[in-house]
């Protein structure tokens, strides 16, 4: 099956090395191209895109809006969003996982990182890097700052509906385990840990795994460590 994907940036000349990159891959294809968050929304439907590569600062509707819509309306519910960034780990980040990014790569990454993470996020997967995971992302997620608007109360009360197997896949999911390392670790199996992991994600309302971090993390279930 080919990915179709869509890239999003304000920038034309980035725009076309991406496209010469994605369309060189005979398992995927671009579908289009916006140059700001409005545009990307509207072509995401129109084009039926299965991953948006989304630049964060676009003029008018920036990346971290237009993720939102996308998020929140049901007829994308299969898009994954990719996010661009020059920082790898900054509040916007973090925001942008909160509003349904699967997870984001830095502007510099190589080549082959940016085919790999087009294909993660298309698999469902979520694509966070060790240095999001461990470090700033995951304390940011944690603030117990109570001006944080973006914060969600009803997680910690979710959790309770989950049975203790998935509570304990949910950490793991949250460490950044694939479901075949979490299989070794818990001695289940994969396709046990999948149904696990699927279980969870329909329990607590997750489009994906990278949700499901956000919400380990934000619910307090996990604790970030601090370097």
């Amino acid at each position: 099956m080919t990915i179709r994907v869509l890239l999003a940036d304000d920038q034309a000349l980035l725009r076309s090395a991406f496209r010469v990159l994605v369309d060189s891959e005979p398992d995927m294809e671009v579908v289009g191209e916006a140059s700001d968050g409005a545009e990307a929304v509207r072509l995401a439907k129109e084009q039926h895109a299965d991953v948006v590569l989304m630049d964060i600062r676009m003029p008018g509707t920036d990346g971290l809006a237009a993720t939102r819509l996308i998020s929140a309306d049901p007829e994308l519910a299969d898009v994954r969003v990719v996010i661009l960034t020059t920082f790898e780990v900054d509040d916007y980040v973090v925001q942008s996982l909160r509003a349904g990014a699967s997870g984001f790569l830095g502007k510099g990454s190589e080549p082959e990182e940016l085919l790999n993470a087009i294909r993660i996020a298309a698999g469902g997967q979520a694509l966070l890097s060790p240095a999001a995971t461990t470090g700033l992302i995951a304390r940011f997620l944690a603030t117990d700052d109570p001006a944080d608007a973006d914060r969600d109360p009803a997680r910690g009360e979710r959790l309770d509906s989950l049975t203790v197997r998935e509570r304990e896949v949910l950490v793991q999911v949250a460490g950044g385990h694939s479901n075949d390392e979490i299989a070794e670790r818990l001695e289940v199996s994969p396709l046990t840990v999948k149904t696990h992991v699927n279980r969870a994600m329909a329990k607590l309302g997750a489009r994906d795994r990278a949700q499901l971090v956000v919400t380990a993390y934000e619910s307090g279930l996990v604790r970030p460590r601090v370097e």
